[in-house]
């Protein structure tokens, strides 16, 4: 005998209308992050942005795409969701500002097992919040509810940022030389990379709780964990208006080693001296309880670089003096010699 019970989306997992009344809350939300451009933002098909509001000569679209990774699992953990939102836009945004980019515009993708409106919520205001924190607009998103493909509680987040700049303004690898200053703006931890391994070392390994409070970090582990990623845009923007930069690296997943000579031309090293920086205790803390190698942890965390710039001697000065007055913290970490493309640690 057929069943008399009549199936529909709902019930096998999927609630339109609760997607539907979470949308309308983002849009709200979203609106609080428009800026001069915006023409359509989140409730359309799609988003639209007038280029000619920035009265730009020749414009290059630059882009960008990034998740937050396995930080998620500590939001989960935790039940805490608006911080991962913030790490979701810088991991884009940070990247698009290594090519001298003006963010303009921010997209995200949702997906879960079944959609929780307060925990969604949460996540998007603090994707608002970033976008805040880097000066462009949440435009658009997408939510999706995925049953069976999800734990319970569980989500999965992807960003896509985009921004412009003139074309003669994109640093040029070229113009890097010998003799050039790399100059270290810090980051705020662990940023989103490197969690694998600091949840096997913290957690698994060692036994720790998020709840327990580490003396050397000065707040519980789960607060540390839970620290977003730092947003550069305010940095960044200012120094390209008024220095030369010749180069911007993102420190991300492949640390400084892996990242920094993604920006060189060949022939062309960076030499670091070690302890020229303030290093977080986070990363300490990983290396000795989880016994792992200076050369691991050099190709794993930014252990305490967010972004590097290659600037030339002879303005490493007024870049400095730019710095103080914006407050910024920074250190002067080595230099580019000839050699083969990578980069040597110097104690």
């Amino acid at each position: 005998m057929p069943s008399k019970k009549k199936l529909d989306y709902k019930k096998a997992g999927v609630d339109i209308s609760a997607a539907d009344r979470l949308v309308r809350r983002i849009q709200p939300i979203a609106l609080k992050t428009a800026r001069p451009g915006l023409l359509a933002g989140v409730g359309g098909f799609s988003g639209l942005f007038d280029l000619h509001s920035r009265k730009y000569r020749h414009p290059v679209l630059v882009s960008s795409t990034d998740g937050v990774g396995t930080k998620l699992r500590i939001a989960f953990m935790m039940d805490i969701h608006d911080t991962v939102g913030i790490d979701l836009v810088a991991m884009g945004v940070n990247d698009i500002l290594t090519q001298g980019a003006e963010p303009l515009f921010f997209l995200d993708y949702f997906a879960t097992g079944k959609l929780k409106p307060k925990t969604a919520l949460q996540v998007i205001r603090g994707i608002a919040d970033g976008c805040r924190l880097a000066g462009c607009t949440l435009i658009g998103g997408e939510t999706a509810e995925m049953p069976s493909f999800y734990s319970d509680g569980e989500y999965d987040l992807a960003g896509f940022a985009v921004g412009v700049v003139e074309k003669d303004r994109i640093p040029n690898p070229a113009s890097i030389v010998p003799g050039d200053v790399l100059i270290g703006i810090p980051s705020s931890g662990l940023h989103s990379n490197g969690y694998s391994l600091a949840r096997r070392v913290l957690l698994e390994i060692k036994g720790l709780s998020l709840e327990d409070r580490i003396s050397e970090l000065g707040r519980t582990l789960g607060e540390e964990l839970l620290e977003p990623t730092r947003i550069y845009t305010k940095v960044i923007r200012y120094l390209l208006r008024n220095h030369a930069i010749k180069g911007i690296a993102h420190i991300t997943g492949g640390g400084v080693s892996g990242n920094l000579p993604r920006i060189f031309p060949e022939g062309r090293r960076a030499w670091i001296e070690r302890g020229s920086w303030l290093v977080p205790p986070v990363f300490e803390l990983i290396r000795r309880l989880g016994g792992i190698t200076q050369m691991e942890m050099d190709r794993t965390f930014n252990n305490g670089l967010g972004i590097i710039l290659v600037v030339g001697k002879k303005n490493v000065d007024t870049i400095e003096r730019s710095l103080r007055k914006m407050g910024e913290r920074y250190s002067l970490i080595g230099e580019i010699r000839k050699g083969k493309k990578g980069v040597t640690f110097i104690s």
